[in-house]
């Protein structure tokens, strides 16, 4: 969440001439409901539900794409098993909690699980919270892209292409 996935992809994407897929914005074409609406009217526990049926069609597809995950992803039912089963390329772009809460606090009003926080220090809590309990899945991840404050969409995206070596 906020880390900058989906911009990374995206970028990827032109640089190695692979199709790029954005996972919630596949849900939402999908359902033909925003990611927001999803949760308002469904509640989480459709909403990941319908990621997951989302991620294994993703997954089933027959050419090299890259994919971008929701932050949640990883972490509920076996989802991040099945990944590893299909993919060893697997990137967990590592976000300082300062950044995260930055960006996060700019955009709340587009994502659903934060968009009731009006104070940064109880978002920044939040985020920290929801960190510590997905760290382990996302430490599954093949490779960890560490993203300071100063690293830029390219740099990550050479950090990326230089793990195909």
């Amino acid at each position: 969440m906020g880390s900058g996935k989906s911009l990374v992809g995206k970028k990827l994407s032109s640089k190695i001439k692979l199709p790029f897929i954005d996972l919630d914005d596949e849900r939402a074409k999908k359902y033909q409901m925003s990611i927001s609406n999803i949760f308002e009217t469904k509640g989480e526990i459709e909403f990941r539900n319908i990621e997951r049926k989302v991620l294994l069609s993703t997954l089933n597809r027959k050419d090299k794409t890259i994919i971008s995950l929701g932050g949640g992803t990883p972490c509920y039912f076996d989802n991040m098993d099945i990944i590893k089963k299909i993919t060893k390329q697997i990137y967990y772009i590592n976000t300082s909690l300062n950044l995260l809460n930055e960006r996060l606090f700019n955009e709340k009003e587009f994502r659903p699980m934060i968009s009731r926080f009006k104070d940064k220090n109880e978002l920044k809590e939040f985020i920290a919270k929801h960190l510590f309990e997905r760290k382990p899945f996302y430490d599954m991840s093949t490779y960890k892209i560490d993203c300071s404050d100063n690293k830029t969409i390219d740099d990550v995206c050479e950090e990326i292409i230089d793990t195909f070596n």
